[in-house]
């Protein structure tokens, strides 16, 4: 019998905080049910499994990172839209690191909550207009689509590992990075002729 006052997207919410606490790969059902004060059999009236957790933390955390990104660009277009997409980017992976890395790791989702949910799909929208501002349309679109996830991932992911041990700033690093971004959005190179893959 499920335990009163407990759901789904509580059980969710506590396996974020504890991903945001211990790191993502260290979520245990064990842990959530302790956090929750329930027996882990509990649990599975609620979420399927720890995969399934995994993904609706995914899920959740591409919905809240989703609309940050949203308010922040709000209004704004070019190196403006660019420059606060990236920072709420960055913001988000520092304040959440575990419910950050859940949009970032591969994980099997089920279709059916991934179907409802509309962050994902805010996500690419987002992004995709941002860079529609630049004047690029596809197959440029995509791949300067994986340039900036590459970038702004590599970036927080190297920063949370203590890679930047240099005595020049970090923060003085991404504001050169977003500096060359833009310069590069807006001279974007040519595709070549019959390059349509």
């Amino acid at each position: 019998m499920a335990r009163a006052g407990l759901t789904a997207e509580r059980v969710t919410i506590v396996g974020a905080e504890l991903a945001d606490d211990v790191g993502l790969d260290r979520v245990t059902m064990s842990q959530v049910a302790r956090r929750l004060g329930v027996k882990d059999a509990s649990l599975y009236a609620h979420v399927r499994s720890l995969e399934d957790l995994r993904g609706r933390i995914a899920l959740l955390a591409a919905d809240e990172k989703t609309i940050r990104i949203a308010e922040a660009t709000a209004g704004r277009a070019g190196k403006d839209a660019l420059v606060a997409f990236a920072h709420a980017w960055r913001e988000y992976a520092h304040r959440y690191p575990g419910r950050y890395m859940a949009t970032q790791t591969p994980i099997q989702i089920d279709p059916e909550l991934a179907a409802r949910a509309p962050g994902p799909r805010r996500a690419v929208e987002l992004t995709y207009g941002m860079l529609r501002g630049y004047g690029l349309a596809e197959p440029d679109l995509t791949d300067a689509v994986r340039l900036l996830r590459s970038t702004f991932h590599g970036f927080v992911a190297l920063e949370a590992a203590g890679g930047f041990a240099h005595a020049r700033s970090p923060q003085r690093s991404w504001d050169r990075a977003l500096d060359a971004l833009n310069t590069l959005l807006e001279h974007w190179p040519p595709s070549r002729e019959g390059d349509s893959s």
